[in-house]
């Protein structure tokens, strides 16, 4: 089986973080979304991997990823450019699988429990295509199944207005090479999209076998600012707690904290868990980080408190305002331009910024 990574798109909703790179490259807990995808990918066998690039900054990908041998997998680099839906992404890559079986993993999922056992029921099994679906609260935000009690896949509809069902699918498919003449007469959805989830339902219309899997576990998907934040919290109640800098005397760290190499903790900072932190970082005094947040490599804050946020890196806060539930880009500096002292600053700040509060 080979894989199929999605790491083009605009992410229009996640702006202006998405105007300076993809969205599939923004960090959770410190890592790039789009790595923990292909992590799942190869824990569940699959090392043969097809990189989907759109026109948003591929380059940026390419760099992260390079060839894949550092991540123990091999990358093949599909050109889609101009997004026209995730079925139209999967058409491209139908040279790279040609007789294959394969999974498609959007590069904005996270997921906790892996693939490995889906990987496993589908090729053992005679189906036509795979789907992975997630109970979630707000099911027209998806493509939704509707499943019968013996568990078989009913229908499939792309944002319903009025779901069927809460199962939403989570942007994995398990698929062969079947599926490519089904994109290729497919139309356009009201969203001037070609929808996996309409070739799929016509795959199954004409009377192909679709095998629903249950996710066990959590799932994200990253599309929104509230749902990277929220990733990352989840990722970090995970973490386990690792100390490769330097912890002055006089410094507090409580709970599940995780510190890289060459960052310095200094007296009078206050770090509470969990929270993980990058390397070449410095938290100077009077600083207190809480839990949930991401402090990305080469970051400077001295004097600020922030909580449930994540700091991409290259940053400087030097800052008495409180900053909440915020998402800070690269290369960003943030100063107080004066003493006084909000209840809190909630930010969403791109790259090379400059803020004074």
């Amino acid at each position: 089986m080979k894989g199929v990574v999605l790491a083009g798109g605009h992410g229009t909703r996640l702006r202006p973080l998405t105007h300076t790179g993809p969205k599939q490259l923004l960090p959770l807990a410190n890592k790039p979304n789009v790595l923990y995808c292909i992590e799942d990918l190869r824990d569940a066998g699959i090392t043969d991997i097809g990189i989907i690039l759109g026109d948003n900054m591929p380059e940026k990908v390419r760099e992260l990823l390079g060839d894949g041998s550092r991540y123990d997998v091999r990358f093949t680099y599909i050109v889609q450019g101009a997004p026209k839906g995730i079925a139209q992404a999967i058409g491209c890559a139908r040279d790279f699988i040609g007789q294959d079986s394969f999974c498609v993993y959007l590069g904005d999922n996270i997921l906790k429990g892996g693939i490995r056992h889906m990987v496993k029921e589908f090729l053992a099994g005679n189906f036509d295509a795979g789907i992975a679906l997630c109970h979630v609260p707000h099911p027209e935000r998806f493509g939704v199944a509707e499943l019968g009690e013996d568990g078989s896949v009913l229908s499939l509809v792309e944002k319903p207005k009025a779901p069927k069902s809460d199962l939403a699918l989570v942007g994995i498919y398990f698929l062969k090479p079947s599926i490519f003449p089904v994109i290729e007469n497919l139309k356009p959805s009201w969203r001037n999209e070609l929808e996996i989830t309409d070739a799929i339902d016509n795959l199954r219309r004409a009377g192909g076998t679709v095998k629903a899997f249950l996710v066990r576990g959590w799932w994200k998907d990253t599309g929104r600012p509230e749902d990277v934040l929220e990733a990352n919290r989840l990722l970090l109640e995970d973490i386990e707690p690792n100390n490769e800098g330097v912890v002055e005397d006089g410094a507090q760290i409580h709970g599940r904290v995780r510190i890289g190499k060459g960052t310095v903790v200094t007296k009078g900072a206050v770090i509470r868990g969990p929270v993980v932190i990058g390397e070449g970082c410095h938290i100077g005094p009077d600083t207190y980080i809480g839990p949930y947040t991401s402090i990305g490599d080469g970051t400077r804050v001295v004097g600020a408190e922030i909580e449930s946020s994540i700091v991409i890196g290259d940053s400087v806060i030097e800052t008495s305002n409180r900053i909440v539930d915020s998402l800070i880009g690269r290369h960003t500096t943030i100063r107080s331009a004066n003493n006084r002292l909000p209840k809190g600053q909630q930010l969403f700040l791109g790259e090379n910024s400059t803020l004074f509060l």
